[in-house]
C-alpha cells in the first residue's frame, strides 16, 4: 500500500450537524392532535433556569435527509473489521461471519423471554446443551458452564471455583496464586477480587515459565497457578506438562486462561495436559462480536474434580426426555442474571457447526501460519525478543530509531489505513508492538501491512517529525493523552 500524502491535514471529515441547521426544517410530520391536550408531568419538563438560561434545548433544525446522512457519515468514521485490517494483538479482531447474525436473529431466539418456562424453551435449551458438550469435547473437559458474560468474568469464575474446591477440603491455608509475567493483564485483578495474593513468576530466556522460580514458589500456601497458553508473547509453553505437574504436586490447581485457544483448537486440548479449569473467549476463538462494550461470553470448562463447582444453572437432558436447568451440587452460584448473553452463544454454536472438527483445526493452523509469515516479513526491521516460531501472534519492539516510540509507529499506521496493533503490552518487552493477523486475512493483506510497517521504519530514519505528528489524515489528529486522562470531556459542547 502506498503511503498517503504527508502534508494532508483535516479539521473535520464532514460538516457538523449544527452547521446544517436552518430554522423551520424538521425530520417529522405529526398528525393533527385528536385528543385533549395535556401538560407534561412537572418532573419531565426541563428546568432551563436552573441550568443558567431560558433558551430551549438548542437542537438543530434539519431535514430528515440531512439527519440520515449525518448518522451515516458518523458510522463510516468508525474503524471496524468489516472495513479495514485490525491486527490487535491478544484480542483477535477477526471476521464475524454474517451467517452468525442471521442465526442469532431468528425469531425463535430473538423473541423469547428470559423468564419463559422450560417447556416452552426446548429449542434454546437444546442449543445450549449441545454447545456445552461441543466446547467440552474441543477442550477436553468433563463439563462446561455457559453463564459468564465475558473473558474476565470467566477468569473470576475459574478462580472462585478453585477457592471453593480448597474450602470444601478445609484447606484454608492456600492464599496465594502464581501468575507468570507473560500472562494476561486481567489475571492479577481477578486473583485479588477472589481474595488471593498474586505472586509473579518470571519468564526464562525462551519466553516460557521459569521452572526453577515455579518450584521455589510452590508450597502448602499455593492455591494454584493462572497460565495463559499460548502466552501473551504469542509463544507456546514448551514445558506445560512439567508446569502443571509441579503445581499439582504441591496441592495446587491450574487455571488456564483460554483467551488464546484459537491457536490450539483441534490441535491440543488443555484438559488433556492437566489444566483443571479454563475459560473460553467466544469472541476470539468462535467469532462472536468483540469490542465496543457490547455483550461478551466467557464460558468455563472444568475437569472432573471441579465440575460440581461450576456456576449454575447448566442445561441437562436429551431430545426424548426434554431439557431442563440444574445446579451443580457444589456450585459457586450465579455469575450473571438469567443464563448469560444468549445471542453470543447462538453465534458461537453456529460457527462451530459450520466449521466442524476439520474446519476448526484449519482455523488454528491458518492463524499460526499468518502470524509466522508476518513475523518473517518484519522481524529484520522490528526486533522480536524471542527467536522462536510464534503461535497466533507475536511481539515486536518499536525501538527501530532513537527518539521514535511505539506510539509514533501506531499513530502513523492510521495514515496507511490500518488500525494499530496492541501497544506497550506485554510489559516484559520494551516498546512492545503486539501483532495478531488472525486466520481471516489474506496473504495480500498481510503483505500490505508488512510493507506499511517497513515504510514507516524508513520514514522514522528520514523524517522522524512525520511520525511524531501522526496521524495526519484523520478527523481527530494526535491527542494529548496525558491531558485527556486528567481533563475528561464527557459530553459534546457546540
Amino acid at each position: 500500500m502506498s503511503p498517503v500524502r504527508n502534508d494532508a491535514k483535516t479539521e473535520s471529515a464532514f460538516p457538523l450537524i449544527w452547521d446544517l441547521s436552518s430554522p423551520g426544517r424538521n425530520t417529522r410530520t405529526l398528525p393533527k392532535l385528536d385528543v385533549p391536550e395535556a401538560p407534561l408531568p412537572e418532573g419531565m419538563v426541563r428546568d432551563t433556569e436552573a441550568e443558567g438560561g431560558t433558551d430551549p434545548l438548542p437542537l438543530p433544525d434539519i431535514s430528515e435527509l440531512e439527519l440520515v446522512r449525518h448518522y451515516t457519515r458518523l458510522s463510516q468514521s468508525n474503524f471496524s473489521i468489516d472495513t479495514n485490517f485490525y491486527p490487535l494483538g491478544s484480542c483477535t479482531m477477526k471476521y464475524n461471519p454474517k451467517t452468525n447474525e442471521t442465526a442469532a436473529g431468528l425469531p425463535g431466539f430473538v423473541d423469547q423471554h428470559p423468564q419463559q418456562p422450560e417447556e416452552l424453551s426446548q429449542g434454546s435449551l437444546e442449543l445450549l446443551d449441545r454447545l456445552q458438550k461441543m466446547l467440552a469435547e474441543i477442550s477436553g473437559y468433563a463439563g462446561v458452564a455457559l453463564q459468564p458474560a465475558a473473558g474476565a468474568q470467566g477468569e473470576l469464575t475459574g478462580v472462585l471455583m478453585i477457592r471453593a474446591y480448597h474450602a470444601s477440603r478445609n484447606d484454608t491455608k492456600r492464599r496465594k496464586m502464581l501468575i507468570p509475567d507473560s500472562a494476561h493483564g486481567t489475571n492479577p485483578a481477578t486473583v485479588t477480587m477472589a481474595g488471593f495474593k498474586a505472586v509473579e513468576l518470571p519468564s526464562d530466556r525462551n519466553g516460557n515459565v521459569d521452572l526453577e522460580a515455579l518450584r521455589e514458589n510452590c508450597d502448602e500456601e499455593t492455591a494454584g497457578l493462572m497460565i495463559t497458553n499460548p502466552n501473551t508473547l504469542g509463544l507456546f509453553e514448551e514445558h506445560i506438562e512439567a508446569v502443571v505437574r509441579t503445581v499439582h504436586e504441591c496441592g495446587g490447581l491450574v487455571y488456564g486462561d483460554g483467551a488464546n485457544l484459537n491457536a490450539l483448537t483441534g490441535v491440543l486440548r488443555p484438559g488433556d495436559v492437566g489444566i483443571d479449569v479454563m475459560h473460553f473467549n467466544l469472541h476470539k476463538t468462535f467469532s462472536t462480536p468483540h469490542g465496543g462494550g457490547g455483550p461478551g461470553a466467557g464460558p468455563v470448562g472444568a475437569a472432573k474434580k471441579l465440575v460440581d463447582f461450576l456456576p449454575g444453572p447448566v442445561v441437562t437432558g436429551d431430545p426424548k426426555a426434554g431439557y431442563r436447568f440444574v445446579n451443580p451440587s457444589k456450585s459457586i452460584g450465579r455469575m450473571k442474571s438469567f443464563f448469560g448473553n444468549f445471542g453470543m452463544l447462538v453465534r458461537a454454536f453456529t460457527y462451530i457447526m459450520m466449521h466442524g472438527p476439520e474446519g476448526l483445526r484449519a482455523m488454528a493452523e491458518n492463524a499460526v501460519l499468518n502470524a509466522n509469515y508476518l513475523k518473517s516479513l518484519v522481524e529484520d526491521v522490528y526486533p522480536v525478543k524471542y527467536s522462536r516460531s510464534c503461535m497466533h501472534e507475536f511481539v515486536a519492539g518499536g525501538t527501530i530509531v532513537e527518539g521514535i516510540h511505539t506510539m509514533d509507529i501506531a499513530k502513523r499506521l492510521l495514515d496507511y489505513g490500518y488500525h494499530a496493533p496492541t501497544v506497550y503490552f506485554p510489559l516484559i518487552v520494551k516498546e512492545a508492538l503486539m501483532i495478531e493477523p488472525t486466520e481471516s486475512e489474506t496473504r495480500e493483506t498481510v503483505e500490505g501491512f508488512a510493507e506499511a510497517l517497513i515504510s514507516i521504519a524508513r520514514e522514522a530514519r528520514d523524517n522522524p517529525e512525520l511520525l511524531h505528528g501522526a496521524p495526519h489524515t484523520l478527523p481527530v489528529l494526535r491527542l494529548d493523552e496525558k491531558k485527556a486522562a486528567k481533563e475528561l470531556v464527557l459530553r459534546y459542547e457546540h
